[in-house]
């Protein structure tokens, strides 16, 4: 497949690359990797070797060559790549989008709009071949660079506009909507993640998303799958593994950091989560993390 010549010129090594395209990423990994805890932003995501399973609360969605995985909101998942060795390893590439191209696509463009209850913020869809060509052409600027500021965005606005007219494009669709309960929903995840150290007030977020408290909780859920407090609780405990990880702090100053009182409450939160309380889980991180650099 081309694709996967044109990702391997820029993705040589195990890692995420960067491009002269700034929404457009590459990864490479080269061996089984999870349960990976990560928040990802709005973007597209297209496998074009080997294998991956996301993880979002008590769903789960795989993609692969053949089909991609687009995420509209800021969502904490769990990754786990179950296809990926040396010879054959996964190669992803990642284009991040804001709203205002969703909502730019649907009015240059005519497209017709539902209006309807909340979506929910990830799915999976078959890749066919207008959007896997969309797909070459954009990677294929990079081997001219002078063509990017002049072909780019119109690339990925087709893209997207691939998307869009896809079975399930409604729920990207709703996005770009400013007045749509999933954008609601989006703008109060972009609150909770600014505000993840503080006790959430559902009172407060209710107003700002102009809604009562029960519709907030009911939709938040249908896009999210979780509940505002469980979000909230989710990026509380990859910051605490994140700081345990990186810099020399006690668990318990890691719990205080990202919002916990109660140490114990902390531990147990965390083991819930990972597996394992807090020292035993940066042994097991520390010792998988040097088996792969070695």
């Amino acid at each position: 497949m081309e694709l996967i010549r044109l990702i391997k010129q820029y993705a040589m090594t195990d890692g995420s690359h960067t491009t002269e395209i700034t929404s457009l990423h590459f990864t490479r990994t080269s061996y089984l990797e999870g349960p990976v805890y990560a928040v990802q932003g709005p973007a597209l995501c297209i496998i074009v070797q080997g294998a991956k399973k996301i993880m979002v609360a008590e769903s789960n969605y795989y993609y692969d060559p053949f089909h991609y995985l687009v995420v509209s909101l800021d969502l904490p998942y769990i990754g786990q790549i179950i296809q990926a060795d040396p010879e054959y390893p996964l190669l992803c590439m990642s284009l991040h989008f804001e709203p205002a191209l969703i909502f730019d696509i649907i009015q240059n463009i005519g497209l017709s709009i539902c209006e309807g209850d909340s979506h929910q913020a990830m799915f999976v869809g078959e890749i066919n071949l207008p959007l896997l060509d969309a797909c070459c052409r954009l990677v294929r600027l990079l081997e001219t660079p002078q063509d990017i500021p002049a072909l780019a965005a119109l690339i990925i606005k087709e893209i997207f506009y691939r998307i869009l007219q896809a079975e399930q494009g409604h729920f990207l669709k709703q996005i770009g909507i400013s007045d749509s309960y999933t954008r609601k929903i989006a703008e109060i995840t972009c609150i909770i993640k600014q505000e993840f150290t503080k006790t959430i007030r559902i009172e407060h977020l209710a107003r700002a998303a102009n809604m009562s408290v029960a519709s907030l909780h009911r939709h938040f859920r249908q896009v999210t799958a979780m509940s505002p407090l469980q979000y909230q609780k989710q990026l509380r405990l990859q910051e605490a593994r994140r700081l345990l990880l990186t810099s020399k702090v006690s668990a318990a100053d890691a719990g205080f950091q990202v919002g916990y009182e109660s140490p114990s409450q902390f531990s147990r939160e965390y083991a819930r989560m990972f597996g394992r309380p807090p020292k035993s889980d940066m042994k097991q991180l520390r010792e998988s993390l040097n088996l792969i650099s070695n």
